[in-house]
């Protein structure tokens, strides 16, 4: 028997997963879980979801620091320094003419008797300014009263809350859709195990009965043989479908972020009752409804707040810096000591009026105009994606439907032909070739129909998050 049904599942349970790591320093633990429950585990430590929450808390503290922009800056410094060598400084003598100046006008003579005369040039004064030691405390205050792009950065603050918020809903329904179609491939693919168990109690009874036919001389040792063979070939096939049924369990383990060594029991069992539980909705579906859709109309929101935020940087900015401190000098360093401390202080008002900066603004807004079409067109095209989506995902659940009609209707007419044919066999009026193709033929019929069971849940899953009324399911 060719089984499709687990092909891929553990690529697909890792592909949907960032990673995880079992936890081997503790004790395994056992869980018998429905599907709800199954998801609401995977909620709470898939690591995608996780980081995606993480994600919120990050995006919280990055409003905390665009917030404090707005609020007062205030910082506290002390500093003292040492002047080896003061710096000396060139000054012209501007000392000398005056005292000329008094000596002329008092009539003073030289030595020979001759009036003083100004002379022509007095040379350079070398002068060190400062002291050996200095010392400084000082507390600053800065204050922004007006700033377009920081008014915008409080505005956009929900938006990017609301954006890190939904792409945690997004991941969420992600690994909510690979939670359950991974589910109810397991509880299928235990259904497939039964159908094997009752297929193999069918051979050996089969056997049984042919055994006895042999002995009493109604059959031949060939018939004995052939259903040998078909019993050790079930049998091979069984034990390959338990180890891809045990792959597939870890593979949903890790999809939930559950230890590997945890013991994992699914209780719900697949009935048509789920696929054929509001089918399909007559009510139209709306984009709105759509995690995907959502998300992306707050990312065109944060785009109109970038534009906005490039178009206020053009308009000047007010803001307000103060300054109280203590300076001292000293020419021997003994500041916590006795001596003067002179203050200095000031409130400055700061108006800064952008004029020109090499059309750098106009650059980037247009860049952010370029960016907000961009946007616009992902949003268009999401429509057409989701309108494709519900169209494929209706074509296909409507095709799974009928598939899973014609496969129930036939599993049921290949029941009664086995049924038949073995009453025929039993009492000698069948041959072995038409009981082992009635055989054949009935567990055709029964892995159709698990197959086709399967396709209308995958199917049914797709609808829902197509329509985006998977997470009002699950």
């Amino acid at each position: 028997m060719k089984l499709h049904l687990l092909k891929g599942l553990v690529a697909a349970s890792v592909l949907f997963i960032g990673g995880s790591r079992a936890q081997t320093d503790s004790m395994p633990g056992k869980h018998a879980f429905t599907l709800k429950q199954a998801i609401d585990y995977a909620r709470k430590n898939n690591v995608q979801v996780k980081n995606a929450l993480l994600d919120i808390q990050r995006q919280q503290q990055v409003n905390r620091e665009v917030t404090a922009m707005a609020y007062p800056h205030i910082n506290a410094s002390i500093s003292t320094v040492f002047n080896p060598g003061i710096v000396t400084t060139v000054l012209p003598n501007f000392i000398s003419p005056s005292t000329y100046q008094v000596l002329i006008n008092e009539g003073v003579r030289n030595g020979s008797g001759t009036p003083i005369q100004m002379p022509a040039d007095f040379g350079f004064i070398e002068a060190q300014f400062g002291t050996r030691y200095s010392a400084n405390a000082a507390v600053s205050l800065n204050q922004i009263l007006f700033d377009g792009q920081v008014f915008v950065g409080l505005l956009a603050r929900k938006a990017t809350i609301e954006f890190a918020t939904q792409n945690a809903a997004v991941t969420e329904e992600m690994i909510v859709a690979n939670v359950a179609k991974v589910y109810y491939q397991l509880v299928v693919s235990r259904t497939q195990v039964e159908l094997i168990d009752s297929n193999l109690a069918l051979l050996e009874k089969n056997l049984r009965d042919t055994r006895i036919l042999y002995e009493n001389g109604f059959r031949e040792k060939l018939d004995v043989d052939k259903t040998e063979v078909q019993l050790s070939n079930l049998r091979t096939e069984r034990n390959k479908v338990m180890n891809q049924v045990s792959n597939g369990y870890y593979g949903l383990k890790l999809l939930m972020g559950m230890p590997v060594a945890d013991e994992l029991i699914l209780t719900d069992r697949l009935a048509e009752s789920f696929v054929l539980d509001g089918a399909l909705q007559a009510e139209a579906y709306k984009y709105e409804e759509r995690k995907d859709y959502q998300y992306a109309q707050i990312g065109k929101r944060l785009n109109e707040y970038n534009l906005r935020r490039y178009k206020l940087s053009q308009i000047p900015t007010f803001s307000m810096s103060a300054v109280y401190a203590k300076n001292a000098q000293r020419s021997t360093w003994n500041f916590l000591g006795r001596g003067d401390w002179f203050t200095i202080s000031n409130i400055n008002l700061n108006l800064a009026v952008p004029i020109f900066n090499g059309f750098v603004t106009k650059s980037r807004i247009q860049q952010s105009r370029i960016d907000l079409r961009k946007t616009e067109n992902q949003i268009d095209a999401l429509k057409n994606s989701i309108d494709r989506e519900v169209a494929s995902a209706k074509n296909n659940f409507t095709s799974a439907l009928e598939r899973l009609n014609v496969q129930r209707r036939n599993q049921s007419l290949a029941e009664q032909v086995y049924q038949n044919t073995k009453k025929k066999y039993e009492i000698g009026t069948g041959s072995q070739i038409e009981i082992n193709v009635a055989q054949t033929d009935l567990k055709a019929a029964q892995t159709n129909y698990i197959t086709a069971l399967y396709d209308a849940v995958i199917s049914k899953i797709d609808y829902l998050q197509a329509t985006g009324k998977l997470s009002q399911t699950f």
